[in-house]
């Protein structure tokens, strides 16, 4: 297993980033790993609800089934996914208001056979993504 987090102080309230990292349709301006909904982002945002993307991992591309499996409106969505080669992708997004401010920390899990061949060098580059995908957030709601 191979586990990554990141996290950043957004000078913007927690409804007004939950606004834009619910905005599926301009995921690819700030999420780093992202290149498509090939069905587009999901209908509804529900426990339960599934949907698929398109990313790049490692500079590799990979398709994940992912299945919405927490939410709380403007605190919480956490997200589990199939992805290639057996291996499943786990990603919680996490939301704490302070004030006018927000801290949005990323945590990201990544499980399966091939992980273990390579979890220093994903572990590397997906917390760069997670730090480039932080630092665009920002920038889109500030």
């Amino acid at each position: 297993m191979a586990e990554v987090s990141a996290e950043a102080r957004i000078e913007a309230p927690a409804e007004k980033v939950w606004a834009q990292l619910t905005d599926f349709s301009s995921y690819g301006e700030w999420n780093s790993t992202h290149t498509s909904f090939p069905k587009g982002g999901p209908e509804k945002l529900e426990v339960g609800g599934t949907f698929e993307e398109n990313m790049k991992l490692m500079g590799f591309p990979a398709e994940v089934n992912w299945t919405i499996e927490e939410l709380e409106t403007a605190r919480t969505l956490a997200i589990r996914g199939k992805g290639p080669m057996a291996v499943t992708v786990a990603t919680r997004y996490t939301l704490i208001p302070e004030g006018e401010a927000t801290t949005v920390r990323i945590d990201g899990e990544f499980t399966g056979a091939a992980v273990s061949l390579m979890a220093g060098k994903l572990k590397d580059s997906a917390t760069a993504a997670l730090d480039e995908s932080l630092r665009k957030l920002s920038g889109l709601v500030t």
